[in-house]
C-alpha cells in the first residue's frame, strides 16, 4: 500500500488532517511531518525524513505539503534520498490527503494516485 506523508508547518494541523483521513481510510498508512522537533512552527528536514521512513514500503510514498516553504524542505530531503519511490505531489492539502488515503487503502498504485491528485489543482469548491 502507498504510504502518505502530510508535511506541514504545524504539527497540530497535520495531526488533525491525519485524524480526518482515518475516518474515510482507516487502514491507509499516514505519517505526520509537522512542526519542528521542539514543537514550534516550521518544517524540519529530520521530521520529514523520519515520516517517510515510517510509511515507506514496496509501493512507495507520496508527500503532500501545506505551503511552499514546506515544499522546499521536502525537496531537500528528496534530493538527498534520491529514491524514485518517494515523491511530492502538488495538490490541495486537505482534498489531496483525503483522495490519496482513500485510493491508497483501495490498493491503487502510486503513479495513478499521483495523476489523480494533480487533477485536484483545478478543483472548485463552488
Amino acid at each position: 500500500m502507498v504510504g502518505i506523508v502530510l508535511a506541514s508547518h504545524s504539527r497540530a494541523l497535520a495531526e488533525a488532517l491525519r485524524d480526518y483521513t482515518r475516518v474515510v481510510a482507516p487502514d491507509a498508512p499516514v505519517a505526520v511531518a509537522g512542526g519542528m522537533p521542539d514543537g514550534s512552527f516550521g518544517t524540519s528536514y529530520g521530521v520529514v525524513s523520519a515520516a517517510i521512513d515510517a510509511v515507506h514500503g514496496a509501493d512507495g510514498v507520496l508527500i503532500l505539503v501545506d505551503l511552499g516553504a514546506a515544499a522546499q524542505v521536502v525537496k531537500m530531503v528528496l534530493d538527498d534520498r534520491a529514491d524514485p519511490l518517494v515523491c511530492m505531489v502538488d495538490c490541495p492539502f486537505v482534498e489531496g490527503a483525503v483522495e490519496a488515503t482513500v485510493q491508497a487503502q483501495a490498493g491503487i498504485g502510486r503513479d495513478a494516485i499521483t495523476e489523480s491528485l494533480k487533477s485536484l489543482s483545478h478543483l472548485r469548491k463552488f
